[in-house]
């Protein structure tokens, strides 16, 4: 069996064709700016990459770019489209009426209309991309996985915000958190590596957005994001968590509208916004090691809210087996791992610098000794294959 697996941006196409025979990637790429000048398809397969310059009006268009080229006789992966059995969709936002992987229908793509205020950003080109699969492929099965979905079984007291109730009501005012799919195959791959399903686990996935996720006995029983991607963590160029009299204090100083205001915290805040360097960790690091003191404190910031996370999410589980770092910066940054893991040692963590510094990309790294009471991994995450296998099993089951 092949799946196609989409993850449909206002202007862009990620996909990955997997075959589930090995759980292998076949073929995968990037289509970028779509509806606007120099659309261009990245394609890779067999170690090779390929630039495929044309215009784009829309993500159909997008996708039969795409089917051509995985059919194309000198960089194709496939004959024809017989040999795709089914695709699967990374969808932002299941609110509170979708939690597991869900096969496509008419009612399903109303009820996430339905959705997009909780998500207009993202939620309008992830139906898109639906949409433009069942144009282009028409009778495939399509399956949608929800960025939320993991985090539906955080119970109430977790999800709820001390906030008028009405607005939770009336409005679905509530946590949602997101990263879902990166925190549940990790939680599936701690199980697999360990042997243990009954575990405590806060796993942090730290790229340019970032959340933690307190896991017991493989659900989700909190999580550091909130209504949107904005709460939680400092993150690249968001501002994670504060005081909201914030917005209305620097508003009223500098006659901001709420768009500007929200753009400011979700754009221009984080550690760009301290540093005043970048948003990528990389290039704050560097400059913090040459001495730029806003950089370094823009670090400590970013850091400190981290261990806190993880010393509350231990104190909420009653204790912790596992802490996992993964994504780009949780997966690459050893220097970053260390700050986070100094002083550990009353969660009875025993780090070995040593095997962080020499870690190997790619692989699954233990990075606490052996006498060590909890452990630390740097496990790389793979959600296009946790989308491949829930597709895979929703397909069959609805056959």
């Amino acid at each position: 069996m092949k799946v196609l697996v989409i993850n449909a941006g206002s202007s862009s196409i990620k996909y990955q064709l997997i075959d589930m025979k090995k759980e292998e990637v076949v073929a995968k790429g990037l289509v970028e700016k779509i509806g606007i000048p120099d659309s261009q398809l990245t394609h890779k397969i067999g170690g090779q990459a390929y630039e495929i310059k044309k215009d784009l009006k829309d993500h159909a268009e997008g996708l039969k770019l795409v089917l051509k080229t995985l059919q194309d006789e000198k960089i194709g992966a496939i004959k024809s489209l017989d040999e795709i059995d089914a695709i699967g969709h990374r969808v932002l936002h299941g609110g509170t009426i979708y939690s597991e992987a869900t096969l496509v229908t008419p009612k399903v793509l109303k009820d996430l209309e339905k959705l997009i205020p909780l998500g207009p950003l993202h939620m309008p080109a992830n139906i898109e991309g639906i949409k433009a699969c069942q144009k282009v492929m028409k009778g495939k099965p399509n399956v949608a996985l929800f960025d939320t979905g993991f985090h539906a079984s955080m119970p109430d007291y977790a999800s709820t915000y001390a906030v008028p109730y009405e607005w939770k009501e009336k409005y679905g005012v509530r946590k949602y958190g997101f990263h879902g799919m990166s925190h549940e195959f990790i939680a599936s791959e701690v199980a697999r590596i360990t042997g243990k399903k009954n575990l405590r686990i806060i796993n942090c996935h730290i790229g340019n957005g970032a959340s933690v996720c307190a896991i017991k006995n493989g659900k989700c029983v909190d999580t550091s994001m909130g209504l949107t991607p904005l709460e939680g963590l400092v993150m690249g160029s968001r501002s994670g968590d504060l005081d909201p009299a914030v917005l209305e204090y620097v508003m009223d100083k500098t006659g901001m509208s709420i768009t500007e205001m929200l753009t400011a915290l979700n754009k221009k805040s984080g550690i760009l916004g301290i540093s005043g360097v970048s948003s990528d960790q990389r290039y704050v690091f560097e400059a913090a090691n040459k001495g730029d003191k806003r950089a370094q404190l823009a670090i400590n910031v970013m850091v400190y809210r981290l261990k806190k996370y993880i010393g509350s999410y231990a104190a909420a589980m009653g204790g912790v087996d596992v802490v996992v770092f993964t994504a780009g910066a949780g997966e690459n940054d050893a220097e970053l791992r260390e700050l986070v893991m100094k002083d550990m040692e009353f969660l009875g963590v025993d780090f070995d610098e040593k095997a962080n510094k020499n870690f190997k990309c790619g692989e699954v790294n233990l990075l606490t000794k052996k006498k060590s009471k909890v452990k630390v991994y740097m496990i790389p995450t793979n959600e296009e294959l946790l989308i491949a296998r829930e597709t895979k099993r929703v397909v069959k089951n609805t056959k």
